[in-house]
């Protein structure tokens, strides 16, 4: 299957627009380049949005969180969508000072998260009180479920919004 090319910036423009139908960035490469399987030298814009989610669970320990599993709600419940990249030892200090330990029972207790894409290992978590909201840096890919397929970053705390400032769990088109 070919694929569309150009040389055109405005075209590249529009195409970043249609991440509805799917287009979740682009690939570039020097004019001459051929395509060389398992080699290294085209490049890959990905379309980034920035967006809202809760801070539903950690990695690491709570005083000194190594990144947060994030979630939305939908009809009530609270949906996985994504965890952060590592956190820089600065924006750990940060949240750590706004998380709170579970008190009751928590929407993901009993739940396992993936320790990678397509790994079977999956993470230590330490579940806390989905409270904190974020803000953080995504790429539009999703997985077959509706999740973030890449990690998020994190780009700061948000705790002048509350959980149902953020918004909602959209799943995917069936």
């Amino acid at each position: 299957m070919l694929c569309p090319s150009t040389t055109d910036p405005d075209t590249v423009r529009e195409w970043l627009t249609w991440t509805s139908v799917g287009i979740e960035g682009v690939l570039f490469k020097r004019l001459g380049d051929p395509y060389r399987p398992s080699g290294r030298g085209w490049q890959k814009y990905k379309v980034r949005q920035t967006t809202e989610a809760i801070v539903a669970a950690v990695t690491g320990s709570l005083t000194a969180p190594r990144g947060l599993l994030l979630g939305r709600y939908d009809d009530g419940r609270l949906q996985y969508t994504g965890r952060t990249t590592t956190l820089t030892r600065t924006a750990s200090t940060t949240v750590a000072g706004q998380l709170a330990s579970t008190q009751h029972g928590h929407p993901w207790t009993g739940g396992s998260f993936s320790a990678g894409w397509g790994s079977r290992e999956t993470l230590n978590v330490t579940l806390v009180e989905p409270e904190l909201v974020v803000e953080v840096g995504v790429d539009v890919a999703r997985d077959a479920a509706g999740r973030w397929r890449h990690p998020a970053r994190l780009h700061r705390a948000r705790p002048d919004l509350s959980p149902a400032d953020v918004p909602r769990w959209t799943s995917p088109p069936h």
